[in-house]
């Protein structure tokens, strides 16, 4: 018998089964909206989200003959999905993406707020974690708070449709609220954010073991699944992402090349030392966390370049792109361009993108492999900010399709990349979690070795490696100068300019670099 396994992403639904192999027989997607009704914002519309969820389900068991007997799901975290007491949304679902909140992120920021928190869970707050968003609604619409009986995630919305039950995983609870010791959510915490008077609307935390329901009579008929079929909620995308890649143990990392470009590490314990920078995720297997660093800025990016340059899409954009050879001669590209700012490795809400070092000599195809460059570098900067010294980096995710891109970012880290044998990594995430919870296997080392199987891998090039690392020292100098530039509150005066780096750096010659050729 299969398990069927979903993965509600943020643009694109995915249901697939497997065999108890882990091997992928049947896959259906649908694409869902993302609304920006105005400058900032990222929303949608949970009964849509629903909607597309049973979509799939009923397509992909079309195409599937052997019984399921098991349903597993992951979903999009962080946002804002209220409900009201009878379980109906009292309005769209704020993402993961939204920037609205950007002002009071600045004040957290400001008055050392962000930093207090960091050092007592190991994340750094931004716009669109669900303390931001909820502060946001009790200033500018109080009224939709009063109809409001529970803030869920899209994990937690696809829970509570599925069983009934209102609840939230340890994943999802991380940030910004998880006491990672006791695993509830800490007091301190929300007093820090002013949010205590809300903490009614926060959901029961269910530990890892206790992620495993029932589906109802209501779910079963529209899914055309059997009343009381097991369901599993599993961490939410980014580690289930991990996990379907085979990243469990400490030192293991991967990169996520989606809607996020999200670069994690397994670590042992919760670091809150060092720069306030990205997330602690809890229940990573064996008393794990995640570090993790999901950018804001992703292959969203890509798609945007496409359509500046006039080309179909990012397969095209590679095409054009990787014609343009790395000599190292510019133009540089920073790839901030999220309403929303940024998040990772660097928390800025007025981060915005560029291209440095433009002149008549360069091509659109520089202007392509800049952005493919720029994507890469920040992966690095993410890589850097762990504090982990990698020894092979995981790619998954839409962009791991691109051979180019994976061997360029084994040149930019210096670290090798490694593609999996499968397609839907979060959804092979959430098969091996109900692997465990079903007791198929006793562990999910164990769950990982028995279905998780690798496929390519590319090594740095020396050459290229020499290279990238000069570009990311000037990448790092102009990026830190935009962000601290950015930062500095409107009442004080900005500081003095520093110097700034010696870009574009003079090219190479041509046959210095492996490959190097210009038209």
């Amino acid at each position: 018998m299969s398990v069927l396994a979903v993965d509600v992403g943020t643009t694109m639904i995915k249901s697939v089964v497997f065999d108890d192999r882990g091997k992928e027989t049947a896959v259906s997607r649908q694409a869902t909206a993302v609304h920006r009704p105005c400058p900032g914002r990222a929303e949608q519309d949970m009964n849509a989200v629903w909607d597309a969820v049973a979509a799939t389900v009923r397509s992909v068991l079309s195409e599937s003959a052997d019984p399921v007997r098991m349903l597993a799901f992951t979903a999009q975290g962080d946002g804002a999905w209220l409900v009201d007491g009878d379980g109906r949304p009292t309005g769209p679902a704020v993402l993961w993406s939204d920037g609205r909140a950007g002002g009071i992120v600045r004040r957290w920021r400001d008055e050392g707020v962000l930093d207090e928190a960091f050092r007592r869970n190991g994340s750094l707050t931004c716009t669109g974690m669900p303390n931001a968003i909820l502060t946001w609604f009790a200033l500018h619409d109080p009224d939709r708070l009063k109809r409001s009986r529970s803030v869920l995630t899209a994990a937690g919305w696809l829970f509570l449709r599925l069983t009934g039950i209102a609840a939230a995983d340890a994943s999802d609870a991380s940030a910004p609220f998880l006491d990672h010791t006791t695993g509830d959510y800490d007091p301190a915490v929300l007093d820090l954010f002013g949010l205590a008077a809300l903490r009614g609307l926060l959901p029961e935390v269910l530990g890892e073991r206790e992620c495993l329901a029932h589906l109802t009579t209501e779910a079963a008929g529209l899914l055309g699944l059997p009343a009381g079929l097991p369901v599993v909620m599993a961490p939410y995308d980014i580690a289930a992402t991990a996990r379907g890649v085979g990243v469990i143990d400490p030192g293991q990392a991967c990169g996520i090349l989606g809607t996020t470009l999200c670069t994690e590490i397994v670590r042992e314990s919760v670091d809150t030392t060092g720069a306030p920078c990205g997330v602690t995720i809890a229940g990573h297997g064996n008393g794990n966390v995640l570090r993790a660093f999901p950018t804001l800025n992703g292959v969203e990016v890509l798609d945007w370049a496409a359509r500046t340059l006039g080309l179909p899409g990012p397969p095209e954009l590679a095409q054009l792109a990787f014609r343009s050879p790395p000599t190292g001669h510019g133009p540089m590209f920073l790839p901030y361009l999220s309403p929303a700012g940024e998040r990772a490795p660097f928390l800025d809400p007025r981060a915005r993108g560029t291209f440095w070092g433009l002149s008549l000599e360069h091509t659109r195809a520089d202007l392509a492999r800049a952005v493919f460059d720029g994507l890469s570098l920040a992966l690095r900067d993410s890589l850097a900010a762990s504090g982990a010294d990698a020894t092979e980096l995981r790619l998954c995710g839409g962009g791991a399709n691109s051979d180019a891109w994976c061997q360029l970012i084994a040149d930019v880290t210096g670290v090798p990349t490694a593609r999996s044998r499968d397609t839907e990594l979060g959804a092979k995430g959430a098969f091996l979690t109900a692997r465990v919870l079903s007791g198929d296997q006793p562990d999910l080392r164990s769950a990982v070795a028995a279905s998780v199987r690798m496929r390519d891998r590319w090594e740095p090039d020396p050459a290229r490696a020499r290279l990238y690392a000069d570009v990311y020292e000037d990448f790092l100098r102009w990026r830190s100068l935009a962000h601290d530039a950015g930062w500095q509150p409107r009442t004080t005066a900005r500081p003095t300019t520093p110097a700034l780096p010696p870009f574009p750096r003079q090219a190479p010659p041509v046959d210095a670099v492996p490959g190097g050729t210009r038209a």
